[in-house]
């Protein structure tokens, strides 16, 4: 829903359907779980998704629709099957000028112009459930993957051996190119739509196989035919300013694309290699998104939260965010960017690659072909006289050493290291060749993550887990007693996942003079976890633990990601 949630509960108090302080209670209750507010009041059972519907509706002043019936043909072919598909909307009857179309949202404005504008209509919009307007879109309209063949269904010979190498921009081409254009741009703009974060397009010896991965998890959709991969592949390497003529090394690139309202843009990093049947392509969609996210949309319950804004808070020291590669780090250190990103305050990165643009921040790129190495690029930047420096991620001794050098002389420094848990990154640095005096000195904060799968509140239910589970997870019966075990059954807005969206899961050590001292004297990890333990550290399972017990996630999430870590 577009409607934001604090005009959602305005509308529930004016309506009668909550008190002010059911809003407060739900605030609060949010700000600890990591949920919105009004999806709190659901959950709780104040209010149900019908009386939202229902509220929103009526202060719109528009009909509700509580169930889409069959539609005829004429009026589905009044909206473009990619409109439908793309706004979310449902054509519903058609009056001369006058199209009444169903929306989830009648606030949506941005949805309603652009039917307007498209379609030259009077738009008179109707209230409808979102799981009925997906349903009956695909009913009248078919999938994404009909929606693909409908592209391709021209095709037929030779004809498919187009020339996708000369192709420029759909307009100022005609026939077989400006249709691979076209297949092309469906490729990105439905994997777009479904939140996935990689498209994945792989020559096999009799198909060219198709996977997005959504929510960490990879996804068969229907295949290209095999005859296209040729034009496909040139045009991908067009639009990413790659050479088409090398097929031999593998090549990188950048996609910049909008959608078709103009309103979106979307950024993606593109990378090919050489196969033995052709050149396998993925292309990462980078979520902007994500930039804005607090703290409790990445997970983080209340306590952490206060943790993570003290660290944030800190003048100098050192804070690295450790975890496996596709474990959210960058994201976590560009959300924590984004959050202390201030008039007052310089901030300069070095990356490799910069995934994205942040304004206000001076963003460096790593170029080892002309000797812009991390290291190069960190003692340049310590002559800008920033405040806080983020290091895309500590590789060797000599980006370390400048690293730890700079937080020594005033910088807050921000960076990624690859290790499976949070103590292990002190002899991580010690084992690279820093000195345990200077790390000791220096690192103030290390947090390990871990990304699991959000249920879908859409299809959430009460779930009994099985005694495997229970095991594994190692609870004690005053944890079962206050338990909310649940798990999605399903449905079409997750994809028949039950899950939709992930969130992280976290391990968070500050250092104390004790560990410092401990660091000093080379004592083993497991010594130092064990004084982390101390202090209060929760594991990577620990704390995916109560986001089970919360009804975030599921058992087997958080017993898959941290099969390494059950003491």
């Amino acid at each position: 829903m577009a409607a934001n949630d604090d005009y959602i509960l305005e509308l529930l108090i004016k309506h009668g359907l909550i008190q002010p302080s059911d809003m407060e209670d739900a605030r609060r209750t949010a700000s600890q779980n990591g949920h919105g507010p009004v999806e709190e009041l659901v959950r709780g059972g104040l209010i149900t998704s019908h009386d939202i519907l229902r509220t929103t509706a009526a202060e719109a002043g528009v009909d509700l629709v509580e169930k889409i019936e069959a539609v005829p043909e004429e009026v589905v072919k009044a909206v473009p099957r990619q409109l439908a598909h793309r706004l979310s909307i449902m054509p519903l009857h058609l009056d001369g000028n006058h199209l009444r179309v169903a929306l989830s949202d009648p606030f949506n404005f941005d949805a309603l112009d652009t039917l307007s504008k498209e379609l030259r209509y009077d738009i008179d919009p109707v209230v409808a459930p979102a799981d009925q307007i997906e349903t009956a879109i695909k009913r009248h309209y078919g999938n994404a993957s009909e929606m693909v063949n409908t592209l391709i269904g021209g095709y037929s010979g030779d004809e498919l051996q187009v020339h996708a190498a000369t192709a420029g921009d759909a307009e100022a081409t005609t026939g077989d190119d400006a249709h691979i254009i076209r297949l092309v741009n469906l490729i990105i703009l439905e994997a777009h739509r479904l939140r996935s974060s990689d498209i994945h397009l792989e020559p096999l010896e009799k198909r060219l196989r198709l996977r997005y991965r959504i929510d960490g998890v990879l996804q068969v959709m229907t295949d290209p035919p095999k005859k296209l991969q040729a034009a496909i592949v040139s045009r991908i390497k067009i639009m990413s300013n790659m050479s088409i003529a090398e097929k031999r090394l593998p090549q990188d690139g950048r996609i910049q694309m909008r959608t078709g309202d103009g309103r979106t843009s979307i950024d993606l990093r593109v990378s090919t290699i050489p196969t033995n049947h052709g050149e396998a392509i993925v292309m990462r969609i980078l979520d902007k998104s994500s930039l804005t996210l607090g703290l409790p949309e990445l997970g983080f319950l209340s306590d952490d939260q206060a943790t993570i804004e003290a660290i944030l808070g800190m003048p100098d020291g050192i804070f690295l965010v450790t975890g496996p590669t596709g474990s959210g780090k960058s994201t976590t250190l560009y959300a924590c960017l984004n959050l202390i990103n201030k008039p007052d305050r310089k901030i300069i990165t070095v990356e490799d690659p910069i995934e994205y643009q942040m304004s206000g921040i001076n963003q460096v790129p790593v170029n080892e072909d002309v000797g812009m190495t991390f290291a190069a690029a960190l003692r340049a930047m310590l002559r800008q006289a920033p405040n806080i420096i983020m290091v895309g991620e500590i590789r060797d001794l000599e980006t370390a050493s400048i690293a730890i050098n700079a937080s020594l002389t005033g910088h807050l420094v921000f960076s990624t290291l690859h290790t499976n848990d949070a103590p292990s990154a002190v002899t991580r640095l010690v084992d690279i060749g820093v000195k345990q005096f200077l790390v000791a000195s220096s690192v103030r904060a290390i947090m390990a993550q871990r990304l699991v799968r959000r249920i879908c509140t859409n299809c959430s239910q009460i779930y009994e887990p099985t005694e495997v589970e229970l095991r594994s997870l190692n609870l004690k019966p005053q944890q079962l007693e206050q338990a909310n075990f649940r798990k999605g059954h399903g449905c079409d807005r997750c994809r028949g996942t039950g899950y939709k969206g992930r969130m992280g899961i976290f391990e968070i050590c500050v250092l104390d003079d004790e560990i410092r001292r401990m660091v000093n004297e080379k004592m083993s990890v497991t010594m130092i976890r064990q004084r982390a333990r101390d202090l209060g550290m929760r594991t990577l399972r620990e704390d995916g633990l109560r986001k089970v017990l919360g009804g975030m996630t599921t058992p087997d999430e958080v017993i898959t990601a941290t099969m390494g870590d059950k003491d």
